[in-house]
């Protein structure tokens, strides 16, 4: 189990350099080259067929594997849309969910149903989310269940060709291309060729550029914390109460693709953090930490999977992010979408 476990932390600290375990991998990357440049093809000559919805489509996504900060940048596009009259709606596959069929998120749906991004989404943004392996029928499910959504946000599903798109939004963060190669020697799904693909728009989830494609630079921090119970009722986080932290050890537990980010965050606002990484999309079956725990801060996340019913005498803290996107990025994202009269809502369904 351990061995296993080291696995994917050995392919990430791999795919930062051009080592022996990525140069033994080429040969497959070269396979997976192949059949993605195929499937490309297919789809450009019309053997495969893209499917357009009767409403303009924004897919956000990472072009590396592992978490740049898709999850925050889908609610900060549908923040932005809202503002702007629009009235979205978001699709995702729903990684960790074990539902086959179209899935309408709702505030009860069980985490195991519908998968822990997608319920935080339906909870933190109060608009329709709908999860399909197919994001085709998830969006045509939408908008049959909602007429009145205009526009959909897909979470991820930058390969998933099928589904045809207004605009992309390719986010990466310090990492960039990584080794610059494809999987499985290097962390990218697709090339990172000389120039950023069509109707598309880069944001950088880190400090500086990490790719030569033009973007702009997400502003990251915490927005404070609050009591689970707190969280679960719609309550906004404080940060007086992050403030007040500040003077305890607490537990930081973090079911992330990259928990480090999270952990220096807590301590870049001054707590005594002791780290507690768990696995991406960990389920919180059984409480990773001591029941005799004073003080543990989870990410939203991690929220989502757990009951305040549960915790026991454990204060547990939720620490929202504050990620904001600046106005040349939003205008470059509503450049590529359809002219629309916004006092017209909702679509026709044919």
């Amino acid at each position: 189990m351990a061995a296993g476990a080291d696995v994917a932390p050995a392919l990430q600290r791999a795919w930062l350099a051009r080592g022996p375990l990525a140069v033994a991998l080429l040969p497959l990357s070269a396979l997976f080259a192949l059949l993605a440049a195929l499937r490309r093809l297919l789809y450009r000559i019309g053997v495969l067929r893209q499917e357009r919805v009767p409403v303009p489509v924004i897919v956000v996504g990472n072009l590396v594997v592992g978490g740049a900060g898709k999850t925050p940048t889908v609610m900060a596009v549908v923040s932005l849309l809202r503002r702007r009259g629009f009235t979205p709606g978001v699709i995702s596959r729903g990684y960790g969910g074990s539902h086959e069929a179209v899935v309408d998120v709702e505030p009860t749906t069980p985490v195991a149903q519908c998968g822990d991004e997608p319920l935080l989404l339906r909870l933190r943004l109060g608009v329709p989310v709908t999860v399909a392996r197919d994001r085709v029928a998830a969006a045509r499910e939408l908008l049959r269940r909602h007429p009145q959504v205009d526009i959909l946000v897909s979470d991820d599903g930058l390969q998933h060709l099928r589904l045809a798109r207004d605009a992309q939004v390719l986010v990466f963060d310090e990492r960039g291309a990584g080794n610059g190669w494809l999987l499985p020697a290097g962390p990218l799904r697709e090339p990172l060729g000389a120039r950023m693909p069509p109707a598309s728009v880069v944001l950088y989830n880190a400090a500086t550029a990490s790719t030569a494609w033009p973007g702009t630079l997400a502003r990251r921090s915490l927005a404070g914390v609050l009591p689970l119970s707190d969280w679960r009722a719609g309550a906004a986080a404080s940060r007086a109460a992050l403030a007040q932290l500040s003077g305890r050890r607490v537990v930081a537990a973090a079911g992330v693709a990259r928990p480090q980010r999270f952990f220096d965050l807590l301590r870049a606002a001054g707590l005594d953090v002791e780290t507690l990484p768990l696995p991406d999309h960990h389920d919180f079956a059984a409480l990773p930490w001591p029941t005799t725990t004073a003080d543990v801060v989870v990410t939203e996340k991690d929220a989502v999977k757990l009951d305040p019913r549960r915790i026991g005498a454990t204060r547990v803290w939720v620490a929202p992010l504050d990620f904001d996107i600046d106005a040349t990025f939003e205008a470059a994202l509503l450049a590529l979408l359809p002219t629309t009269d916004r006092t017209d809502h909702g679509h026709p369904i044919a």
